[in-house]
């Protein structure tokens, strides 16, 4: 996952307040994390297991890498033809990356934006194929399909660029959806600060920031609407 360097780390309030007022305009939601799945194991059946896949853990990722407090953006939603170019100009003309949760359909519909998304360099996340904020209740062989044909179409988007990160609509992992994911060479992504700048009728998500007071502890958040995460002192 992309992480702030020092640069990051004196301009990025700045940059995520620069794009947070860029999409509150935009419709999209700024959903809470949940994890419902904590500390169970799934059956390594359901995994769907990619053979020769280096391991990649299952558990969530929550802090950005590297030290300090450095925070990740990350940006949910998108590609979206009117926020997402906005949102990738503020991130170039300040040097900074992000990591880009994205819609299958809507990579499938705008591959151009994820061509460009991937261009400047920034990291690409499953964020599920319609975004169903429900696939937590819903079968296994559901969750397998929203996750690995999103991966698909955003692949067929950006051929050879590799989709590291997986993240559940709303946040609504399963444990089963976290092997899948994980078994397909995807970290589950979560974040730990939301800047609630969206309501929850929005369609499209917006920019995550690093507001202060910060949390605890560090991690990541998505966005065509980004979300922001610091690290912890150490990783």
């Amino acid at each position: 996952m992309s992480s702030s360097s020092a640069r990051l780390r004196r301009t990025g309030t700045a940059v995520a307040a620069g794009v947070l007022g860029l999409l509150t305009a935009a419709s999209g939601p700024a959903l809470a994390a949940t994890d419902a799945s904590s500390g169970r194991s799934p059956a390594a059946s359901s995994a769907g297991a990619v053979h020769g896949t280096a391991a990649v853990p299952q558990g969530i990722s929550r802090l950005a890498q590297g030290t300090g407090r450095d925070i990740a953006i990350t940006v949910d939603d998108g590609p979206d033809p009117t926020w997402t170019p906005q949102v990738l100009r503020v991130l170039r003309q300040n040097h900074v990356k992000a990591t880009f949760c994205l819609i299958g359909t809507r990579a499938q519909k705008y591959p151009e934006l994820v061509r460009e998304i991937a261009a400047d360099g920034h990291q690409l996340c499953d964020h599920s194929v319609d975004h169903d904020v429900t696939m937590d209740h819903k079968p296994v062989a559901y969750q397998r399909q929203q996750i690995l044909d999103a991966k698909d179409m955003i692949e067929a988007a950006v051929p050879g660029v590799a989709v590291n990160y997986y993240r559940a609509p709303g946040g609504a992992f399963t444990p089963e959806s976290r092997a899948i994911a994980a078994a397909n060479g995807m970290r589950p992504l979560g974040w730990s600060v939301d800047p609630k700048d969206c309501p929850r009728s929005c369609s499209t998500t917006a920019a995550a920031t690093a507001a202060r007071p910060w949390p605890p502890c560090g991690s990541t958040s998505p966005g065509s609407g980004p979300r922001a995460t610091r690290s912890r002192s150490r990783r």
